[in-house]
């Protein structure tokens, strides 16, 4: 790959539409907090995740592999029987390791559902955004497509923008300052739920550890061509 790559085509849309849309090597961004679960959930030991669009189609999934975790929301809030929300900080009470996940959101996985003309696709997540950028340097497509999912897949917030814009300046060359992000995203409304004691299915600690840039040097790849597809873990040093 040449040291001066840059994308012919660097495109960033939105939401499920967005998705539909994709082309090239596609990033599905969910801050808060699928893919910052995700990566979280692969940093202690998971085995794969099967990201599903369908609450019907994860509890079939559940009662098929019953020892699999059943993990997810709609509007945010845990859906009834599930093994856990949408909760990076709920997670930690798990043993994860070598263990499946099967997780349902309202955004990020709608995102990688729908984004069937995309060549490949990995999530994006502020966590492992510079192993993000390495692992599209090393691919050199000519088409970068970013896909911000925004909250509930229909409103534009804070933290997908920002992500998308650190993968854009990154992807191009330029070296943006990361060390206030959490400061930058504390006031965002889509980070509210986290400082109000009624919403205890959204813990503070879910927004440190969304807030955590560049924790992980791997990307997760949608892998398509198994059924049900799935997550993998891809090392990006």
């Amino acid at each position: 790959m040449p040291s001066g790559w840059r994308p012919a085509e660097l495109r960033t849309v939105d939401f499920v539409a967005g998705a539909q849309s994709a082309r090239g090597l596609t990033v599905v961004i969910d801050v808060f907090r699928a893919f910052s679960l995700a990566a979280h959930a692969f940093a202690r030991g998971v085995r794969a995740i099967v990201p599903v669009a369908d609450v019907d189609e994860a509890r079939e999934l559940k009662r098929l592999h019953p020892d699999w975790l059943l993990i997810g929301e709609r509007h945010a809030r845990p859906l009834p029987g599930f093994d856990s929300g949408n909760s990076p900080a709920d997670l930690e009470r798990f043993d994860l390791s070598g263990r499946t996940l099967i997780h349902t959101t309202h955004s990020g996985t709608q995102g990688l559902a729908a984004a069937g003309g995309a060549d490949e696709v990995v999530t994006g997540a502020l966590v492992n955004a510079g192993a993000i950028v390495r692992y599209i340097r090393s691919r050199a497509p000519a088409v970068v497509t970013l896909v911000r999912m925004g909250k509930q897949a229909q409103q534009r917030c804070a933290e997908d923008d920002l992500c998308a814009l650190l993968l854009q300046q990154r992807l191009v060359g330029e070296v943006p300052s990361v060390a206030d992000v959490p400061q930058r995203l504390r006031g965002a409304d889509s980070a509210a739920m986290f400082f109000d004691p009624a919403c205890d299915w959204a813990p503070e600690r879910d927004f440190e550890l969304c807030t955590q840039v560049d924790a992980f040097d791997f990307v997760l790849q949608l892998e398509r061509g198994e059924r049900p597809a799935r997550l993998r873990r891809i090392e990006v040093p």
